[in-house]
This record gives C-alpha cells, sequence and structure tokens, in this order.
C-alpha cells in the first residue's frame, strides 16, 4: 500500500489542516512540510510502519541515519524538524508513538564564530563617539554596556534604570525567556553610566522614561539604530568588516577566559542555559593557542 492511500498519510493531511487552519502556515511552508513528511513516511513503510503509533526509537535513529550525505546539511535538518514538529503534534492530541522524539542537532550548521577583537582594537572602538554630545555619550556607555558587561544588544536597549546598581558596580539584566541574571561590571563601564546617567540622559530625555539607553528622540534606541552606530564606529576604527555587537559579546566572554576566568561563571554572565554554548561562543583562536604553545614549549 502506498503512503498515499493509507493511515500514515491520513494523519500527515490532519496535521497540515492543523498548521493550514490553526496556524496559518503560508502554502510554501505547506508545500515543504508536505514534501518531506510523505518522504519520512515512505521511509518508515519500507520499515514495517503501518500507523504511527507504532513507530519505535530503532525506527527513528535508522531515519536519522538515512539523512546524510549526498544530502545537503540544511536539508536533513529540515526534515528532522519537520517529523519532529508532526510527532508532537500526533502526541499532544493522543496519537503519537511512546518513542522518544528524534533530536534536531545532528544536522544544524555550525557556528560561526566571530573573531576576538584585541585590547587595542576595543580601545580604538570605545574612542570613536563624540563625547561633546549627549549622543556621543550614549554611544560610549552603550558601547561600554556590550563590551563591559557581555550584554545582548536587545538587553542594553531594554535595560531600565532601576536595573543599574553602581554603588554595587552590578545590573540586573534581564536575558532570554524573562530569565533575570546579575552581572558585575569594572569601573569604568561604571564610571560612564554613572556620566551618561547625570551629564546625557537628563538632556536626551524628553519624557520620563523607565528606560536607561534614549534614543536622541528620547524613546527607546532601536537595536537597528544600534547595529547601524556600531557599524559606523567599527568602519572608524580600522575593525574588520562585520565587527557587530555579538564581537564584543564574544570578546568580553573570550577576554575574561584568557584571563582565567571559570568557564561556569562566563556562562552565568552571557546567560547561557548550557555549558556547550557557552563553550562554542568561547572558542580561542587556535593560531593564537598554537603560537603560544610553541614558544612555551621546551622542545621548541
Amino acid at each position: 500500500m502506498a503512503v498515499e492511500d493509507g493511515p500514515l498519510m491520513e494523519s500527515i493531511e490532519w496535521f497540515l489542516d492543523h498548521l493550514k487552519v490553526e496556524r496559518g502556515a503560508s502554502e510554501h511552508t505547506l508545500s515543504a512540510y508536505h514534501h518531506d513528511l510523505i518522504r519520512s513516511a515512505e521511509f518508515f513503510r519500507r520499515q514495517g510502519l503501518a500507523d504511527w503509533s507504532q513507530l519505535e526509537s530503532e525506527m527513528l535513529i535508522r531515519f536519522e541515519s538515512s539523512l546524510g550525505p549526498p544530502m545537503a546539511r540544511s536539508t536533513a535538518q529540515r526534515h528532522v524538524s519537520s517529523i519532529r514538529s508532526f510527532l508532537k503534534f500526533l502526541k499532544r492530541n493522543g496519537e503519537g508513538p511512546t518513542s522518544e522524539l528524534p533530536s534536531t542537532g545532528g544536522f544544524r550548521k555550525p557556528k560561526t564564530l566571530p573573531k576576538a577583537l584585541s585590547i587595542e582594537q576595543i580601545e580604538r572602538l570605545l574612542s570613536q563617539p563624540e563625547l561633546s554630545t549627549p549622543g556621543g555619550i550614549r554611544d560610549r556607555t552603550l558601547l561600554e554596556l556590550i563590551y563591559g558587561a557581555g550584554l545582548r544588544i536587545s538587553e542594553a536597549v531594554e535595560m531600565e534604570r532601576e536595573a543599574l546598581d553602581l554603588g554595587e558596580l552590578a545590573l540586573r539584566v534581564t536575558g532570554k525567556r524573562g530569565k533575570t541574571r546579575r552581572v558585575p561590571i569594572p569601573d569604568g563601564t561604571a564610571e560612564w553610566l554613572d556620566r551618561y546617567m547625570k551629564e546625557a540622559r537628563p538632556l536626551l530625555a524628553k519624557k520620563p522614561s523607565s528606560l536607561v539607553i534614549l534614543s536622541d528622540r528620547g524613546k527607546q534606541l532601536l537595536r537597528q539604530t544600534a547595529y547601524a552606530k556600531l557599524e559606523r564606529y567599527a568602519a572608524a576604527a580600522g575593525l574588520p568588516r562585520g565587527t557587530s555587537p555579538h564581537t564584543l559579546r564574544h570578546t568580553y566572554a573570550v577576554h575574561l577566559l584568557k584571563g582565567r576566568a571559570d568557564l561556569r561563571a562566563v556562562q552565568e554572565l552571557l546567560g547561557h542555559e548550557s555549558i556547550q554554548t557557552t563553550q562554542v561562543y568561547t572558542q580561542l583562536d587556535m593560531d593564537e593557542v598554537r603560537k603560544k604553545y610553541v614558544s612555551a614549549h621546551p622542545r621548541k
């Protein structure tokens, strides 16, 4: 019996109807799910599967193994994501398998890590804002928050005044999914925050606002605007193209690790739920590691 004629397809059509009617999925999305799930169902049919409730972990492992080269990594990842979403839907509706759902990590494209900036490059970047204007002091403070405290750009522009504790040299940061963390800040960053709050912010604030970082019009500084500012300052400082807020955050982590900070502590400071994420963000430049190894090894 072909997939299109049996109960495997009936469940797929139910899921596609759910995506279309209740989730408002586009025709492109529906077509992609349809293609991936038909291919998956045909694989499982050849394994002897007649109903999705009978799907076993061993079959799922064989399915993931079948998605290797020459299939592109992104295509394989999409197939796994499609079948996972489908099986989760069936489980929520009491008709799914009891086996563990397939993972979605095996085919992800490896993260491309930005190259950490040197201390000298960071100093050149920080010196770019024009400090004779309130906006320039704000921009310097924003750069200090991202590098000095390792904040995501969204965390910096959304920070509220009550989150500042300059007396204790600390910030209360609200990160992803509303998770809060307390982050210590260096003296230099605290000094710029203090100067900004006393000298520049009162001139930027057109009306009362709970936010720390304000735009020239006294509103929340948009992330896109912050990106553009950093891009302009990075170019003026002669930094590599593509230098971004994430580059500064990555540099913050790398500099902490080079200073022998504990990896678990860096995980907490960055607000990562998984230590594996921190390890990816904080890989040191292997050329530098190799040079240090060669210079230090007794058999150089």
